[in-house]
Order: structure tokens, then C-alpha cells, then sequence
């Protein structure tokens, strides 16, 4: 728990104790504020406010709590609290029924874009950009173990913003900028399967060895398996989830 101020007030939270902090904070301040199930929260702006971060990382933090089952956010209503699940239920799986469908679309995109933005970023990739990738593979490593989910979210997206970013294409940097912050949700969800995380450091791993060896046919061949292997393991835990009425 964030530490408090005399007048009760929540201790802002500082560049270098970002990631699972953020959603720490957030439940504390959900539990400390009694908040109750189908209550409206505070607005990203208004949780940026208070814990004085970025709107990046209140909307990264949201979104993990929304897997994890604690929120539920409406477009274009707001951030409410989520009705607890019973003892047999399981959050993320409800979420992940929820969000079926928006998640292959995610994944279909990564699969058009990616494999070749490997290729070449393997043509095209300096020291200084292999050197950042590198850095990137060892943090996600680093957290494997560690069980910060907000951590291994940004280590992971920071990879692949930086394979995108090595292709000297701006306008591809600007896509992929754009979904590993504000469309994170399939980083997140593959993040919640187990044994994922431990495939994906493997993963990470030989495209990046691809890249540094600037073998461009190996780099997109490695991509396309880390985003398939990726997406069989959500398909998997999807097809293991009860059928609604309505598909029966």
C-alpha cells in the first residue's frame, strides 16, 4: 500500500515506481473509498490527476484491473466497479468471452504488420537499435518471475514498438506506437494465459537474435510464430470456455 500524507492524502507516485504500483494504488483507492459494485470511478484524467502519472500508464493500470474482474469500462460512460464473481468463476475468462472477438481482430492486424516490419528491421536495424531490443528482451525476462503484470505489459510492448521503430518507417512506428499504448489489450490478455509469459522470453528472444544477425527471412519467420503461438494459446483457452445459451 502507497504510503499517505497527514491530511489522509494518497502519496503521488513517482517515475521509477510505475508499473504494478499504478494498479496497486487504483485498488487501494478503491477499497479505501468505499467504492461498491456498479459505482462510477474516476475518470483516467482525474486518477492521472491524483497519482500524478502519465494517462498512458492510468489507462495500461485500467485495463489490468478490467481483466482481473475489479472494473468495467464503458465507452463513452466511464470506469465503474465491477460486480464480484462468484467462488467457481473466474474473472479473466469472463473477460475474455467478452472481448473475443475485438482480441483476433487485434492479432489478425499484428499478423499483417509484423512479420514484415521484422524483415526489415533486420535489413535495417543499427547498433543503437539492437542494443534497445536487447534491453527490452532482458526486462521482460527480468519480470518473468516477479508477477508484475504492468512490468512484463510494457516490456513487451516496448520490444515490439522497437523492432517497428528500427525500420526507420515513422508511419509504422506511429501504428505500432499506437497499439502497444492505447490498443494494449492483447498484450495484456496473452500476458494472463498461463505458461505464455515463459513461451514469450524464448520468443522474444530468437526474433531478436534474428534481427542482430540481420537474417531478415528468419526474423519474419520468428515473428509469425511468437504472434501464432500467441494466438493458438488464447483460441485454446477461449474454446475451454462454457457456451453461452445463445450459441448453443
Amino acid at each position: 500500500m502507497l504510503p499517505a500524507t497527514a491530511g489522509g492524502a494518497m502519496t503521488p507516485i513517482r517515475k521509477t515506481r510505475l508499473s504494478e504500483q499504478v494498479v496497486d494504488a487504483i485498488e487501494t483507492m478503491i477499497a479505501g473509498e468505499d467504492f461498491s459494485p456498479g459505482d462510477r470511478f474516476y475518470s483516467e484524467a482525474e486518477l492521472g490527476k491524483r497519482l500524478e502519472v502519465s494517462r498512458s500508464s492510468i489507462r495500461e493500470a485500467v485495463r489490468i484491473l478490467e481483466v482481473r474482474g475489479r472494473v468495467s469500462v464503458r465507452h463513452g460512460k466511464g470506469i465503474f466497479i465491477a460486480e464480484p464473481f462468484g467462488e467457481e468463476e473466474d474473472p479473466f475468462r469472463g473477460w475474455l468471452k467478452d472481448n473475443k472477438t475485438s482480441l483476433l481482430d487485434h492479432f489478425e492486424v499484428r499478423l499483417i504488420i509484423e512479420p514484415r516490419a521484422a524483415w526489415h528491421a533486420a535489413v535495417k536495424a543499427d547498433g543503437e537499435s539492437v542494443r534497445a531490443m536487447e534491453k527490452a528482451c532482458e526486462s521482460f525476462a527480468g519480470n518473468a518471475g516477479a508477477g508484475d503484470t504492468a512490468a512484463l505489459v510494457k516490456a513487451d510492448g516496448d520490444f515490439h514498438r522497437l523492432i517497428a521503430r528500427s525500420t526507420k518507417n515513422r508511419t509504422l512506428y506511429c501504428l505500432m506506437k499506437t497499439m502497444t499504448t492505447s490498443l494494449s489489450e492483447g498484450w495484456i490478455t496473452s500476458l494472463h494465459i498461463p505458461g505464455r509469459i515463459e513461451k514469450t522470453v524464448g520468443e522474444h528472444y530468437a526474433v531478436f537474435e534474428a534481427i542482430r544477425d540481420g537474417d531478415p527471412e528468419r526474423a519474419e519467420k520468428e515473428m509469425v510464430r511468437h504472434l501464432t503461438n500467441a494466438l493458438g494459446d488464447i483460441r485454446a483457452s477461449m474454446e475451454r470456455l462454457p457456451r453461452r445459451p445463445e450459441e448453443e
